[in-house]
């Protein structure tokens, strides 16, 4: 696969902490193993990996620590946000040099930036590395969204393989078409919703999905069934799959539930996340959860006719012969 080529279930990874609040190598290699096994078209490094969380050699140790895991397995992207454009340009440099396939980007955060500053901003980034550039419009729980000109203006100025899009402003659905369409089909597009959004996303057009890590194994199960048209399965997957993303209401929601659901599997063996944060799982959403997550497991064992061989109930963890936990195990008490 080429990086011009990047398609298909692309799962940010989640970055594991230990005791000491540094970043578990370890860990880390045990879960892009994971995720690797579970069949994956790709891994990214992006916001639900704790990078605004982390410092400046933390996050360049981050996606070193990413692509050695890999060991070319499958391409990586890197995001390369921050809050000037030297930052994010230095730090795009560094991942391109790394051996990351493409990089994401979102706005500099602290400023409402005039449409002219945000074209500047990327077309600097593009201008200063080899690998596409992915534009993700964060603005669901950023700030406001990207305007539709500016995509178009930079499909227009470097084309559909140098530019590429994560959209995640509301509403989905009517931005991504206005943005194929402005583009005359030809922008490359990925789903950005952690799954709620995919099918109706597929329909539309989309190249692939970039959700969090916690239950690859389904959205890879959900992208198969969609490509074959296999509508039984989509169905049967893509509910629960909904049911559990919607409770991941903010970015500490999306970190905090996906670290839960790694420990639940065997990956994680702690769901420490970086302070500070403002959001905690309580009892009863852990059961939400855990109910929600059985649920799809069983979606996905029974709902596939050409399921991906890792996405069976027993192979969802590193530790394959471990049964599945009781959701009441997992209760804080």
């Amino acid at each position: 696969m080429t990086s011009a080529g990047l398609s298909g279930v692309i799962p940010v990874v989640s970055t594991p902490f230990s005791a000491e609040d540094e970043i578990d190598a370890d860990v880390l290699s045990v879960e892009v193993d994971w995720l690797v096994s579970c069949g994956v078209d790709g891994l990214a490094v992006a916001m639900v990996s704790e990078v605004l969380r982390l410092t400046d050699h933390e996050r360049r140790r981050q996606v070193e620590l990413v692509i050695s895991a890999v060991a070319g397995r499958v391409p990586v992207v890197a995001t390369v946000g921050a809050q000037s454009t030297k930052e994010t340009v230095a730090l795009a440099l560094h991942a391109q040099s790394v051996g990351a396939e493409a990089v994401m980007a979102i706005c500099p955060l602290l400023v409402a930036l005039p449409d002219e500053e945000i074209f500047d901003f990327y077309r600097s980034v593009v201008d200063s590395v080899d690998v596409p550039v992915i534009v993700q419009d964060a603005s669901g729980y950023l700030g406001r969204p990207l305007s539709l000109q500016v995509c178009v203006r930079l499909v227009d100025a470097f084309g559909p393989d140098r530019v590429q899009f994560k959209p995640e402003a509301s509403p989905i659905g009517p931005r991504l078409s206005a943005l194929l369409g402005g583009t005359g089909g030809r922008a490359r597009v990925f789903e950005g919703t952690g799954g709620v959004a995919l099918v109706d996303s597929y329909r539309r057009g989309i190249v692939g999905s970039m959700p969090g890590p916690e239950v690859p194994w389904a959205v890879v199960a959900l992208w198969r069934a969609l490509g074959r048209g296999d509508w039984d399965a989509v169905g049967a997957v893509h509910g629960p799959l909904a049911a559990l993303v919607s409770l991941q209401t903010s970015l500490d929601a999306f970190i905090a539930v996906e670290k839960h659901i790694l420990v639940r599997q065997g990956v994680f063996a702690s769901a420490r996340r970086r302070r500070p944060y403002a959001y905690e799982l309580d009892r009863e959403t852990v059961i939400e959860v855990d109910r929600l997550l059985t649920l799809l497991q069983d979606a996905v064992g029974a709902g596939t006719t050409e399921k991906p061989a890792t996405a069976d109930r027993s192979l969802t963890s590193p530790r394959p012969t471990s049964p599945v936990p009781d959701p009441a195990d997992h209760i804080p008490r």
